[in-house]
């Protein structure tokens, strides 16, 4: 008898334990290597754990919403060579192999067999996965729901496990630091003339679509360079200047839910770098492909309000950050320039910019400097050389 281990993994590099939230087995079920395991959840993101090997689920030592230290053992396989080959312990008339996750979710959705066997996998050789069922179970719920839902009833949604979490967040965040949002409008007629000139060989020869925001990253990381007390965290009453600048890019997912991955050492990245990173972390989100460092370790976060045609925003810090940037969108608009002949009018676009501070180790003149450095370097952009004059 070959017995293996499943130990809770470490998700980040803060995190220190995780909540069971679902097991996917029980004790006896035959499994395959790679059939998830269970679902654990942290703070920060919800995972799936596979199993390394194939076998028998010998022993669970933890019951589902138990919070267990990393690194402590959750359940033991027994791995013994003489086992069958397994692929699930359920075979269908029509010979397809479900996994015991897929199994479990069908019995509690009440999927018949005949439903789950229509069912078209996006797995191996045409395997159905959890997200072949969820969307199955999406489709179906959703006509069910048109049909029985009357027009004038009231509609209640449970708040889903990640829903509650973000709320906690925002609370936490609210009750931790003392919020106070500084504002300010920017030409960034360079920004955009430069943009607009460049994006089409920038799309042939990098690959990605060249959008406003890397623009504005890279102009939050030089500020950040300037005044390195925003780049900060609090830990009780001392204040921890990070040296590194790990630049957190919100991303709106398909379900309504933010995530924020961050950009690891942008100071590092020239535009192009910074312009790459940032659509793989976005492609990977909504993908939900992202790992535990890509959304641990975060020094400043930038929000774009813009994508929604949004002007103005006051967003809530992202602890244990002390400050957040929200970016609104670009409207042209008529602007009084001084010129050497006197003041006109003309029509430039501008943007406002918003930063949330924790006033608790942030002064006004302080957050109000790394906000006027923030539009001095974008308008200071050279269309031509699309870099910063300052």
């Amino acid at each position: 008898m070959a017995n293996f281990e499943i130990i809770m993994p470490k998700m980040g590099e803060s995190i220190e334990e995780a909540t069971i939230t679902n097991w996917f087995v029980k004790e006896g079920d035959l499994i395959e290597e790679d059939d998830v395991l269970l679902e654990i959840a942290t703070d920060k993101v919800d995972s799936e754990i596979p199993s390394p090997v194939a076998g028998v689920v010998k022993k669970i030592l933890f019951n589902q919403d138990e919070v267990v230290a990393v690194g402590t053992v959750i359940a033991v396989i027994d791995s013994d060579n003489d086992i069958p080959e397994v692929s699930a312990t359920v075979v269908s008339i029509t010979g397809r192999f479900y996994s015991p996750l897929v199994r479990k979710i069908a019995g509690e959705e009440n999927i018949s067999q005949e439903e789950l066997d229509g069912i078209s996998g996006s797995g191996v050789n045409g395997r159905v996965q959890k997200n072949d069922v969820l969307q199955f179970l999406e489709n179906r719920d959703g006509v069910v729901e048109k049909e029985e839902t009357a027009p004038s009833s009231d509609e209640v949604i449970e708040m889903t496990r990640l829903r509650k979490l973000i709320a906690e967040h925002m609370i936490r965040s609210k009750q931790t630091s003392a919020h106070v949002t500084n504002m300010i409008e920017v030409d960034t007629t360079n920004v955009v003339n430069w943009r607009n000139r460049v994006k089409d060989e920038f799309l042939k020869k990098e690959g990605v679509k060249l959008t406003y925001l890397p623009v504005f990253l890279e102009a939050t990381v030089k500020a950040l360079r300037d005044y390195p007390q925003i780049n900060a965290s609090v830990d009780g009453d001392k204040i921890i200047i990070r040296k590194r600048i790990n630049l957190g890019v919100a991303v709106a997912l398909p379900d309504n839910y933010l995530i924020v991955p961050n950009i690891k050492d942008a100071d590092s990245l020239n535009l192009t770098g910074i312009t790459k990173r940032m659509n793989e972390l976005a492609q990977a989100a909504r993908n939900n492909k992202l790992g535990p460092d890509d959304i641990s370790g975060g020094t400043f976060t930038v929000t774009n309000f813009g994508t929604f045609r949004n002007d103005i925003g006051t967003p809530i810090i992202n602890q244990p950050e002390v400050a957040i940037l929200a970016v609104g969108t670009i409207r042209k608009k008529p602007a009084v320039l001084e010129t050497e002949l006197g003041d006109v009018i003309a029509i430039r676009q501008k943007m406002w910019l918003s930063l949330t501070y924790d006033h608790r180790i942030i002064d006004g003149a302080l957050g109000g400097a790394f906000l006027k450095r923030m539009g001095d370097y974008i308008e200071s952009f050279d269309p031509e050389a699309g870099n910063f004059k300052l």
